[in-house]
């Protein structure tokens, strides 16, 4: 089933002050045109709306953010400094800790958890006058590339409720896609936010490692786990960006980069040189997605972009050793949860822990040996090109009823039938990799164009983003 989402976004209409960019909410709230409270009343109304027909929410904290939306009324009215977010609704996905609220990681086995901190980089939001108005949906420890979960059931995608939205920020996704907030939190350890953006038909970014603090999980050794937006436009994701990176001594790895608004907003493809890889050397592009990013790339050149059709020469050893990665990282995080509570547990995740419990350390160090090769690779890339273009997905949305793994075959023709070209960055966690929507597919479902810049190059991505998106447009 197709939903006119073309028709009843909110970006047609501009019929409320919420469908404002971030920053001209706060602007049009500071200077008494409308208030937080009308703001935040129709982010909640929204929420309720979508959350009863795609199910985003795990909470929506419909008491709390009319508060906090009063509150910032009070402050305008007495005239108090006021921060940049000032009374901006956001959401923030139910993997990160925020004070008073049930927290679940989408999973039985948290119980009801209620933490008494709140996570670094929500808390940075909220300090820049954002309004947490709900927790949004992921699959169980946001393992997956489909938003479902025994505990929370499954979200659907707001382009075809047949189809997934995603994951494993697809309730995030969902929400901006719906209106509901211009921005919402995700988290990206394979791709959990750009591909839900690319499903979605929104702005998703992985920053660079470090440039928002990794404050949520046990350890902050960590290298292939990110925080990022979930952006109606680019514009938003800067503001994201703006209100949460910056380094802390909460995360040993932060960077100590300030991030520059000013940089990631301006800027031209004029004479910039883009280098673009279809398939990354071995995947398999479903012909809708291929004739969506030919026209995108056309549409860049357009703009005075060089954009050269480069060979490379990866294979699906890429991702079959992110996931031995990852099943490590469920294993050693989330293993000891499954004396008590496997039976409550998704049946994946159970035999991803215990494929973890049995992975060899020599293999597992030796995955650096490839991470290595395919740094060399993209070090030389960026000695002639400004950023790697290529889909975000080798795919449209699959069905709801699918789930990954129905997409790792090696076809007989030796391509990878995988779903995702996200993973490969996580293994290069230092290079941002920016999400947009590059059009629409002939079956009417968004395709995305991910842009993969040089080291900490943050600033620089979301430019050549802003400089291509009104050239690029799902309408």
């Amino acid at each position: 089933m197709e939903t006119d989402l073309v028709n009843k976004h909110p970006d047609n209409a501009s019929s409320h002050p919420l469908d404002l960019p971030a920053e001209q909410i706060a602007t049009g709230i500071i200077s008494g045109r409308f208030t937080a409270e009308e703001i935040v009343g129709e982010s909640l109304r929204r929420a309720r709306s979508v959350n009863a027909t795609l199910n985003a929410f795990t909470i929506i904290r419909e008491d709390e953010a009319l508060a906090s939306a009063r509150a910032a009324d009070r402050a305008v009215s007495e005239g108090r400094i006021c921060g940049p977010l000032h009374g901006v609704p956001f959401a923030a996905k139910d993997l990160t800790p925020t004070k008073g609220d049930l927290t679940t990681l989408g999973s039985w086995s948290s119980g009801d958890w209620v933490p008494q901190e709140t996570a670094l980089c929500i808390r940075r939001l909220e300090e820049a006058g954002g309004i947490l108005i709900g927790k949004t949906t992921t699959p169980e420890f946001a393992y997956a590339s489909f938003t479902k979960s025994p505990r929370w059931g499954a979200t659907l995608n707001p382009w075809d409720y047949e189809k997934t939205p995603g994951g494993s920020s697809g309730g995030s996704a969902t929400t901006v896609a719906m209106g509901v907030v211009p921005f919402a939190e995700g988290t990206d350890m394979g791709g959990s936010v750009r591909i839900p953006a690319a499903f979605c038909g929104v702005v998703g970014l992985k920053p660079s490692l470090g440039r928002i603090p990794m404050t949520i999980l046990p350890s902050v050794f960590d290298n292939i786990s990110h925080f990022g937006p979930l952006a109606r436009t680019i514009g938003d994701a800067v503001a994201f960006m703006e209100a949460a990176s910056g380094p802390s001594d909460e995360d040993i790895m932060s960077l100590p980069l300030n991030f520059s608004g000013k940089a990631a907003r301006s800027g031209s493809l004029e004479g910039r040189r883009f280098a673009v890889s279809m398939d990354l050397g071995y995947y398999h592009i479903q012909p809708e997605v291929d004739a969506v990013m030919r026209e995108a790339i056309r549409r860049i050149r357009d703009l005075g972009a060089i954009v050269d059709e480069v060979p490379m020469h990866w294979t699906r050893d890429v991702n079959d050793q992110w996931f031995d990665l990852w099943c490590v990282f469920m294993s050693a995080f989330f293993g000891e949860r499954l004396a008590e509570h496997q039976s409550h547990m998704d049946p994946v995740v159970v035999a991803m822990i215990e494929r973890g419990k049995d992975a060899n350390a020599t293999d597992y160090k030796r995955v650096e040996l490839l991470r290595t090769a395919m740094w060399r690779d993209m070090a030389k890339l960026f000695e002639t090109y400004d950023a790697l273009l290529c889909p975000t997905c080798a795919i449209t949305a699959p069905s709801v009823d699918e789930c990954d793994d129905d997409y790792v075959a090696t076809l007989p023709n030796g391509r990878f039938a995988g779903l995702d070209m996200t993973c490969p960055f996580n293994l290069l966690p230092q290079l941002p990799a920016l999400s947009m929507p590059a059009g629409r597919a002939s079956n009417g479902l968004p395709v995305g164009l991910q842009i993969v810049g040089r080291r900490f190059a943050d600033e620089e991505v979301l430019s050549f983003g802003a400089a291509m998106e009104a050239a690029l447009s799902l309408r």
